[in-house]
């Protein structure tokens, strides 16, 4: 999807931007950080679908008891 259409070439112009503007020193702090973030991100994501299959159960469950 979106890394797909960015290709190789693209990818190592944005390695080359980013070394140029944060330097090497920074690029594991801000690995460090997107990782984190992109794993924060995952787990919401993941509670939010466990919140949505629970509440899709519950429904189902009080219709189910209603059709009695």
């Amino acid at each position: 999807m979106g890394l797909t259409n960015i290709g190789i070439p693209g990818l190592i112009i944005i390695l080359v931007i980013t070394l140029i503007i944060f330097g090497p020193k920074k690029l594991p702090e801000i690995g460090s950080a997107f990782g984190k973030t992109l794993a924060e991100f995952k787990r919401s994501t993941r509670e939010i679908m466990d919140d949505s299959d629970k509440e899709t159960l519950t429904v189902a469950a009080k219709n189910e008891e209603e059709s009695k």
